[in-house]
C-alpha cells in the first residue's frame, strides 16, 4: 500500500506539477524529437508550469514511435537501460520501451499496487499465465508479485493441461491472464472431469483485451473468484497503468507515475470528466523512454470521486474498445465488448464468438457467429432459429443495427492463448 495512492488532490496536483515540469526540461535536452515537436507547437519549457498547462504540448502515437524505431525516444545512455521490451509489431514495426533501474522499480512498484488492490499478499501463489519475453505482461506480473513477496509461478501462456496441472498441485491462490484465456481454462477443466471452483484460486487479474461485466460474472462463476480488471500498455510501463480494487467500480489510474487526459479523438480537445473520449497518457516519471500525451486509442472516460476504498486517485472506466477496433456499421458505431454484453445474458451459448463484417451491395453487413453448447447442438432447428432470433432482436434493442446471428457448432470459434480474435473484417480484404 502506496501513500501516494491516499494523497489530498491539492497534495497530488503539486506532485504531478514538479514531475511534469522535471519531465518536460528533460526531453527538451534529450530528445530530439520532442525538441522538435515542441518547437513546431511553439512550446518551451518554461511555458510548462503546472500539470494544467500539459494540453499545450504536442501528442504522441504509435506512428511516431514507430518512425523513430528503434531508440529514438530514449532519454538516458544506452549504458543505463537494462531491459527493452516490445510490442507485437503485428501491423508493422514494434514499438519499443527501454527500461532502467528507476523504471523497472516503478514497474515493480504499481504492479505491486495493482495486486495488492484485488487482496493479494505475500501469503498467496500466483500463476501468472500472461506471456514472457518482449511482451510486457509476464514479466510486470512478476516484477509486482516480487514486491508485495508473494510466490510467483512463471509458467507463461499456453501450455493449458500443464496449466490445469499447476492449479492442482500447487493450489495457486491467484490466476494472471488474458479474461478469455481464462474462460478457455475454465472449458479444458471441465473437458478433464474437473470443476473449476474446485481449485483455490481466490482472484483473478485479467487484461490486455476489452471485456465486459457480463464476461466478468461469467469468470466469478466458473472459478468462484473475484475476476479484477487491470489495464497497461507497452508504449507506456506495462500492466499497472491501472486497475480495480475490491470495490471493481473503475480502475485506480497510478496517476502520481501516469498522467491521464480524455480528448475527443477528431479534435484532440480535451475532455471533461465523465465524458466518453479517447484515453491520453504522460508518463511524468518514466527515465528510459518517457512518452508525452500517449495517444493511446482506448476509448474510457474519468471518474474523479473518491472511491470507498479510501483511496483518492482517479479511475477509469473499463475500456469499451479502441479506436482501432471499433466497427462502424451503417453509420452506428459497434465495439465488440456491446456485443458481448448482449450475448452473455443468453443461456446454452458459449462465451465464444466472432464479429464478420461484409460488404454487399454497397452496403454493410454483420454477422455474429456465436458458439452453442452440447445440450443446445442437440435441440430441433426451428428452437435454434427462435433463438437465432431473440439474440437478434436484442442486439438491435441496445446498438441500434441489425446484425444477423448465427449458432454454430460447438469448438469452431478458434481459441487464443493469448488476445482472443473477435473481428474478422472482410470490407479490407
Amino acid at each position: 500500500m502506496s501513500e501516494q495512492e491516499y494523497l489530498s488532490r491539492d497534495a497530488l496536483r503539486a506532485l504531478q506539477s514538479e514531475r511534469l515540469v522535471r519531465l518536460v526540461a528533460r526531453l527538451y535536452q534529450h530528445v530530439p524529437f520532442y525538441r522538435e515537436r515542441m518547437h513546431a507547437a511553439g512550446v518551451s519549457p518554461a511555458d510548462i508550469r503546472w500539470i494544467e498547462d500539459l494540453h499545450k504540448l504536442p501528442f504522441t502515437t504509435k506512428d511516431d514511435m514507430r518512425q523513430v524505431y528503434p531508440l529514438g525516444l530514449l532519454a538516458v545512455p544506452l549504458t543505463e537501460i537494462e531491459e527493452i521490451h516490445a510490442s507485437s509489431g503485428t501491423t508493422g514495426k514494434p514499438v519499443i520501451d527501454a527500461y532502467t533501474r528507476n523504471d523497472l522499480d516503478i514497474w515493480g512498484e504499481v504492479m505491486g499496487r495493482t495486486l495488492e488492490m484485488g487482496g493479494a499478499t505475500s501469503a498467496d501463489i500466483i500463476q501468472n499465465a500472461y506471456g514472457y519475453g518482449l511482451f510486457t505482461g509476464g514479466l510486470g506480473v512478476h516484477y509486482g508479485a516480487h514486491n508485495i513477496h508473494a510466490t510467483v509461478i512463471p509458467i507463461s501462456g499456453g501450455n493449458t493441461k500443464r496449466q490445469l496441472a499447476i492449479l492442482q498441485d500447487f493450489g495457486s491462490t491467484v490466476l494472471t491472464c488474458t479474461p478469455s484465456y481464462s474462460l478457455y481454462l475454465a472449458e479444458a477443466a471441465r473437458e478433464e472431469g474437473l470443476d473449476p471452483a474446485s481449485f483455490k484460486l481466490k482472484y483473478g487479474y485479467f487484461g490486455a483485451e476489452p471485456w465486459s461485466e457480463a464476461m466478468r460474472a461469467e469468470i466469478e462463476k466458473n472459478f468462484g473468484i473475484k475476476a479484477y480488471d487491470i489495464y497497461g500498455l507497452t508504449e507506456i510501463i506495462g500492466p499497472g497503468v491501472a486497475s480495480e480494487c475490491v470495490e471493481q467500480a473503475g480502475m485506480h489510474i497510478n496517476e502520481d507515475h501516469f498522467y491521464p487526459e480524455i480528448i475527443n479523438p477528431e479534435t484532440g480537445e480535451v475532455l471533461p470528466d465523465g465524458e466518453k473520449g479517447e484515453l491520453v497518457i504522460t508518463t511524468i516519471t518514466k527515465t528510459g523512454t518517457p512518452i508525452l500525451r500517449y495517444r493511446t486509442r482506448d476509448i474510457t472516460f474519468l471518474i474523479r470521486d473518491k472511491c470507498a476504498c479510501g483511496r483518492t486517485t482517479v479511475r477509469m472506466h473499463r475500456l469499451f474498445g479502441r479506436t482501432d477496433d471499433m466497427l462502424i456499421i451503417r453509420g452506428v458505431n459497434v465495439f465488440p465488448s456491446q456485443i458481448e454484453e448482449v450475448l452473455l445474458r443468453f443461456e446454452k451459448i458459449e462465451p465464444h464468438y466472432q464479429l464478420i463484417v461484409d460488404r454487399k451491395d454497397h452496403l454493410d453487413n454483420l454477422e455474429v457467429q456465436i458458439e452453442m453448447t452440447q445440450d443446445l447442438f442437440s435441440d430441433e432447428v426451428r428452437n435454434l432459429e427462435q433463438i437465432e432470433r431473440k439474440i437478434e432482436g436484442e442486439i438491435a434493442s441496445a446498438l441500434g443495427i441489425h446484425a444477423r446471428v448465427r449458432l454454430v457448432e460447438p469448438k469452431t470459434i478458434p481459441r487464443s492463448e493469448g488476445k482472443a480474435v473477435r473481428i474478422i473484417d472482410k470490407r479490407k480484404i
